[in-house]
Order: C-alpha cells, then sequence, then structure tokens
C-alpha cells in the first residue's frame, strides 16, 4: 500500500544565508519537509535537540522499486565553518525502522529499514555547493547507493526579508536505478524560514520542494 504522499523536500535549517537547507535548525525548532522528485515521495519532521542534533520521523516511498519506510532518524553536525562571508557544513544523517514492499514476489513483504549518509556544503551571498549521499539497507526489498551534487548562484544579493533567488543545477547518480544518472536544473526562491525550489531534470521528471520551519 502506497503512502498518501503530498510534494517536495529538503529540510530547512540555519537561516543566516539564502541558500541555506539543512537538516538542524534552532534549538527547540521543528522542521518539516516534503519531497517529490523523479526516484519518491517522502516526508522528514525534525526536532532540534541542541545546535549539533536533532531527531525525528522520516517516512518515504521508493517508486521505481516499489516499496515505502518508515524510520526513526537523527542527523549530527559534525563539522562547521563560520568565516566572516562564508559558511560551511558537514552533517552525518542516519535511521532505522521498517519498511514494506509493494513490487511482484516481495508484495506485503515487510524488512528492517536503515540508512546513512553525508550532507557537506559550502555557501556564500552568491555561491552554493553541496554533496550529499545514502547507504540504504532493507533486507531483500533494496540495497542501494545514491548520492547527489549540487552548484548554486545568486543573479542578485538581496537585503534581509528580500525575496532571495538561487539558480541551480542538480546531479544525481544512483547506479541501482533504472536511469543511474539524473540531471535537474533548479530555481530555488527563499523568504525568511520559508523555502521553495522547482525544477524539471532532462528527461521531463518534475521536482517540487517546500520547506518550512517554526
Amino acid at each position: 500500500m502506497r503512502i498518501p504522499y503530498f510534494a517536495t523536500i529538503l529540510v530547512v535549517g540555519c537561516l543566516s544565508t539564502p541558500a541555506t537547507a539543512k537538516p538542524i535548525t534552532y534549538k527547540g525548532g521543528w522542521a518539516v519537509m516534503a519531497m517529490n522528485d523523479a526516484a519518491q515521495n517522502s516526508l522528514h519532521a525534525y526536532y532540534t535537540v541542541d545546535p549539533k542534533l536533532s531527531v525525528g520521523y522520516a517516512g518515504e516511498y521508493r517508486r521505481d522499486k516499489e516499496y515505502q519506510q518508515h524510520v526513526l532518524a537523527a542527523n549530527f553536525l559534525l563539522k562547521r565553518w563560520n568565516n566572516p562571508d562564508s559558511q560551511a557544513n558537514v552533517f552525518l544523517q542516519s535511521g532505522v525502522g521498517i519498511a514494506q514492499s509493494d513490487a511482484g514476489d516481495f508484495d506485503n513483504r515487510f524488512a528492517p529499514a536503515a540508512f546513512t549518509g553525508i550532507l557537506a556544503d559550502w555557501e556564500d551571498r552568491r555561491y552554493f555547493v553541496s554533496f550529499e549521499n545514502r547507504l540504504q539497507y532493507a533486507g531483500d526489498i533494496d540495497k542501494s547507493y545514491w548520492q547527489q551534487a549540487r552548484v548554486g548562484v545568486a543573479p542578485y544579493i538581496g537585503d534581509y526579508g528580500d525575496v532571495h533567488t538561487w539558480l541551480m543545477l542538480q546531479v544525481e547518480h544512483a547506479p541501482s536505478d533504472r536511469y543511474p544518472v539524473t540531471i535537474t536544473p533548479v530555481v530555488r526562491l527563499f523568504k525568511g524560514t520559508t523555502m521553495l525550489e522547482a525544477g524539471v531534470s532532462t528527461r521531463g521528471d518534475l521536482l517540487f520542494n517546500l520547506n518550512l520551519t517554526f
């Protein structure tokens, strides 16, 4: 049975610059993210325990492999570099839970699920780069690896409270997928604690991300 998913993705965090999208917010804050792209739909909700740790729920449905998973997840800030005009971060993202398959011989089969990976980024007010990967395990349902890189540029430098715009190029690599490489130009709009992203891959797949913190 599929999860009745929504649209969107990426966690919002430290809002000091317009490009920010991170899995840890301020202490006591919540980040909610929903995602919809060519490979999956997902909903993540995290509570920030302290500036180096957030915990919460991650629910995902992989359309290509026809399974869903529900996990308890945690995000750890491993390292942060605060410079006068830029910031860089490295996070560890992990979760454990259960997966349920809808696919063929595995229909309605359950298996333990777990994932782990690194999110690293660097940004200033003009440029942005990031790298993220994930090692996924769900018994006989799925054993896979995925990685994604982004580069971005802001066409103008806005003031606090303005709508900020970023133009990004996203490249995904998933060796076990039907199409191992996906390239997606993305437009990001950012104002206050709300971030919206939209894009279309070179194969015509839609990406739409909405990020909120509170």
